[in-house]
């Protein structure tokens, strides 16, 4: 193995030859569909499974509970996955799965329908979104991680700008189940073939650490470790709270939009609320190195905090809009943050155990989120006290995240 000149010959990640960059526009685009139809489409499939079949909000969100509490069982392993069978297989079967993910979800027709798509979504979800794409990222970078992350993560927000919108208007036209059907078709037609051609077996950066230790930690000793570690349990826990708060808020949010502004400008708000996404990550991305990484969390739950308080309590639609906007300017971060606060406070060779298991944790949490926010609705009548609930969690997540252990840990 040390003898293979790719092993050997170091690589120059700030170069735009370096392939590794190749990579990102892959998972840029894995990013796009994974997030259009496993994250942001929820929002989409409540709403019309509620119009067409005239099923309760909180049947509907729980199953999109147990999409995410399914996908976060999955999300544990995808570490050893891509370490297995390597990032090719592993992207190629998120792929499909999402795919098939569609397909089932636009054929439903019955509630135990709903719950096996959202169970063969969890596959797409677990092979498509972040675990998989930080994995595989971190495969061919490790000075640039952060930078490669953030712009390869821009692709969950860029599904959100084009997909919401897009996904209505097919639905509009061509029914919800023939939109499902092409965005599935589209997936397979675009992904596998850039991925069979741009990705192949990558570098090893830390090759290093095969000879620096005797008796390398498994994956199973890293995860003990650091559940036992206060640095990563809080990080862990403050990014579970709210990311509990934005998913349940996200998922419900053309439904409350809907009867106070309407369907076409509740699909313009959500676009907003995505593109802002865009704008707060890439700006973020050139100023993380030079800030407090968990201050800079801190701020972003609490802005979103009073974006919450605004759209609970103003029904205009420009100033809607608008809290929706300052809402989104911390969701792209709040998916990129976790993984360069790990990044930077514990050892690179853990990293692709330790954000899987992050993802996990936080997946679990969050998978509640929009079946609380629809429970608690059907349960008071409307949405205010479902969203108070999210601000409290946020105002909680920023007073969590302050709270740091050693700096710096490192496995041993």
């Amino acid at each position: 193995m040390l003898d293979n000149p790719r092993h050997t010959v170091p690589v120059d990640e700030s170069s735009f030859r370096y392939e590794g960059w190749r990579i990102v526009a892959v998972c840029f685009l894995l990013a796009t569909f994974g997030w259009g139809l496993g994250f942001y489409g929820q929002s989409v499939y409540v709403a019309e499974l509620q119009r067409a079949r005239g099923w309760p909000a909180s049947l509907i969100s729980s199953g999109t509970t147990f999409f995410y509490l399914f996908g976060a069982l999955l999300v544990v392993f995808v570490g050893e996955a891509v370490r297995k069978y390597g990032p090719r297989i592993c992207l190629i079967s998120g792929t499909l799965a999402m795919a098939a993910a569609g397909v089932a979800i636009g054929a439903v027709r019955e509630p135990w329908q709903l719950y096996l798509a959202d169970a063969v979504l969890a596959f797409g979800w677990a092979g498509t979104s972040l675990a998989m794409i930080t994995n595989t990222i971190s495969l061919w970078f490790d000075h640039r991680r952060g930078m490669a992350i953030s712009l390869a993560l821009n692709g969950a927000s860029f599904g959100g700008i084009v997909g919401v919108p897009l996904l209505v208007s097919l639905i509009g036209q061509i029914g919800f189940a023939g939109a499902m059907y092409a965005a599935a078709g589209a997936m397979l037609v675009l992904l596998v073939p850039v991925i069979l051609l741009v990705v192949g077996p990558p570098p090893d950066l830390h090759g290093w650490h095969a000879t620096a230790k005797a008796k390398p930690q498994s994956s199973t000793q890293i995860r003990s470790w650091a559940l036992r570690d206060i640095g990563f349990l809080t990080v862990t826990t403050a990014f579970a709270l709210v990311l509990f708060a934005q998913v349940g808020f996200i998922v419900h949010l053309i439904s409350f939009l809907d009867p106070v502004i309407g369907r076409e400008r509740a699909a313009v708000a959500v676009a907003v609320l995505t593109a802002m996404a865009v704008v707060g990550r890439v700006l973020f991305s050139m100023v993380i190195d030079r800030l407090n990484q968990r201050l800079a969390s801190a701020l972003s739950f609490l802005s979103q905090a009073a974006a919450l308080c605004v759209v609970i309590n103003l029904h205009n639609d420009y100033v809607l809009i608008a809290a929706c906007a300052v809402f989104g300017f911390s969701v792209g971060n709040l998916i990129t943050l976790p993984s360069l606060i790990v990044q930077q406070e514990f050892d690179s060779a853990s990293f692709g155990v330790l954000i899987s298991l992050n993802t996990a944790i936080n997946q679990v949490t969050y998978a509640f989120g929009p079946g609380v926010v629809g429970a608690l609705r059907d349960w008071s009548g409307g949405y205010s006290l479902p969203f108070y609930l999210c601000i409290a969690l946020e105002v909680m997540a920023a007073a969590l995240i302050m709270v740091r252990g050693t700096p710096r840990a490192k496995l041993s």
